[in-house]
């Protein structure tokens, strides 16, 4: 989804390519209020429903101040931009979570005016940062789930570029409401409308319409208050497309009098009742019908065919139908296929195997919203249940620590659910999958079992303070191993070596205080990445974990 990247170089004066500069005065065509407020300098951003750029605007004071423009493409539905900016005002600007200042919209553009916050890349600052960094910044992340998650508010795309860090402040923002959807009991009278029209429709409102179809986007420059500026926006006439002006009549009224019904009742002496022809089901081609249940028409045998002979008038012709045995009644044909009955109870049968049995056959397709990004969806998400709530936010911020505490990122990089699935299950486990999927009416199967993993195993392995499990010792034998891989006084021979370095990287981590990372850590870690989503813990219940002492 859409997202504000890295804070630009050199406080925003890096110089602009060519592209971004046609794209700025793109944005200046299709929004002209905001020439007279901002001066966009940059483009800082690009997702797949929007583009941010970082603005300036000379305030009341005299002073300048710096915000984010997010342009929601044209074929965003306005449903969706209204339910994102409603988030926005009604839970943002407290609680680490972004707020709007103003709103800006012309025929069919929308941009977003949020307030900008330097930050970093997740990927500059993970290698830098201490458990300590570590603690603080799942807590406020936490923290903001927690407050929006009391309005029924499912983020749905929870991903460390979406939460705007600032490691030298210490300033955090949820941002990109895009997604998001309402929950049951959600406050967000507008969520509740996005989620009756992804049920009914089946698919996600954030996506991109296809239809052509003109349509009138709300009034959203209401829901937001405008910021103080130096000057007034300047009155100008919005652009007018050609399809705007070609809507004006310019067809004959005649046609529209023809295309409307016949309400006339009169009749001549040419003219016939056709109002019983919608009715009565015509034969196609001459054939009879056979879908009809009417009683075939017995005809006298003896009544013989009569020919017109050569110099009549074909006006006065007349035709007399050929006498013909009764045909016999039958049964009306069906001709849409129908799918056998089959008790949806049965267990499937098919799997393993190279045929699809009637069970699967017999059943619906099963529609549920899949929208996020791939490596932070929970396993209900890629199982496509129904049900989603709240908890797909948790499992998102689970997989943030557990590459905050292993050192990698991406940590789960699948190009489909099934493959990111057996990525879940090779640190989960693949029973404990299976047993989880069959809490919320999933069947899951797996060719091997795959046995579930310590977490701080696994995490200390990948940061190179335990040795591999490819070395000749055993998962039990390393896992109680020394954290140093041999003597201190004990000399390598080989100066520089990669050992030299590892050791002086475990030095450094040592510093950062990764030699220290309690229990509670990992505890919280396994309670955040729980398959079953009914089970797994809530953003209120982890803010008292015991992690979080002191804070």
């Amino acid at each position: 989804m859409d997202v504000i990247p890295s804070v630009c170089k050199n406080n925003g004066r890096r110089k602009v390519s060519k592209d971004v500069e046609m794209d700025i005065e793109y944005l200046y065509e299709a929004v002209p209020q905001l020439s007279t407020v901002f001066h966009i300098r940059d483009k800082i951003g690009e997702g797949t429903f929007s583009s941010v750029y970082l603005g300036e605007a000379l305030m009341a004071d005299g002073r300048k101040e710096k915000f984010a423009l997010k342009h929601l493409i044209p074929t965003s539905h306005p449903v969706r931009i209204a339910a994102e900016l409603q988030c926005l005002t009604v839970a943002g600007g407290r609680e680490n979570v972004m707020g709007v200042t103003y709103c800006f919209r012309q025929n069919d553009h929308c941009v977003i005016v949020m307030p900008y916050m330097e930050h970093q890349t997740f990927v500059e600052v993970i290698g830098l940062l201490s458990f300590e960094d570590v603690r603080q910044y799942i807590y406020h992340l936490l923290k903001a789930l927690r407050h929006i998650h009391q309005f029924g508010i499912i983020h749905r795309d929870i991903k460390p570029t979406n939460f705007l860090y600032n490691h030298l402040e210490k300033k955090f923002a949820l941002v990109d409401f895009g997604l998001a959807q309402g929950t049951a009991d959600t406050q967000m009278e507008l969520l509740k409308v996005v989620k009756q029209k992804t049920q009914k429709g089946g698919g996600s409102v954030g996506k991109p319409e296809t239809s052509n179809r003109k349509r009138a986007p709300p009034d959203l420059t209401s829901l937001v208050p405008p910021p103080q500026t130096h000057s007034h926006p300047k009155t100008s006439a919005p652009h007018s497309s050609s399809s705007t002006s070609s809507s004006s009549s310019t067809k004959p009224t005649a046609k529209r009098v023809l295309a409307s019904p016949v309400t006339s009742t009169s009749r001549t002496k040419n003219t016939k009742d056709l109002s019983g022809l919608c009715r009565t089901p015509r034969a196609v081609f001459g054939e009879r019908n056979l879908n009809s249940c009417a009683p075939a028409r017995t005809i006298d045998p003896t009544v013989e065919l009569v020919k017109p002979s050569k110099t009549e008038d074909p006006a006065n012709r007349r035709f007399i139908s050929i006498p013909r045995r009764p045909l016999p009644v039958r049964t009306p044909v069906n001709n849409k296929r129908t799918n056998p009955t089959v008790n949806l109870g049965l267990t499937c049968s098919c799997h393993t195997t190279d045929r699809v049995c009637n069970v699967c056959m017999s059943r619906k397709q099963q529609v549920a919203p899949r929208a996020g990004t791939p490596g932070f969806r929970a396993p209900e998400v890629l199982t496509k249940c129904p049900n989603q709530g709240t908890a797909i936010d948790i499992w998102s911020a689970g997989v943030i620590l557990l590459s905050l505490l292993s050192g990698r990122y991406p940590f789960f990089k699948a190009s489909d659910d099934l493959i990111a699935l057996t990525q879940i299950m090779t640190i989960r486990g693949s029973k404990e999958t299976i047993q989880a999927a069959g809490t919320f009416g999933k069947s899951v199967v797996c060719s091997r079992e795959l046995p579930r993993q310590d977490l701080r195993t696994l995490c200390e392995t990948l940061r190179g303070r335990r040795p591999s499990p490819d070395d000749e010792a055993t998962p039990q034998d390393y896992r109680d191993s020394p954290v140093s891989a041999g003597p201190a006084d004990e000399p390598s021979g080989r100066g520089g070596s990669e050992d030299d370095r590892g050791l002086a990287e475990v030095g450094v981590q040592d510093e950062r205080g990764w030699n220290q990372v309690p229990d509670e850590a990992y505890d919280l870690l396994d309670r955040l990445l729980d398959l079953n989503p009914a089970t797994r813990i809530t953003a209120k219940q982890a803010l008292e974990h015991p992690l979080f002492a002191g804070l």
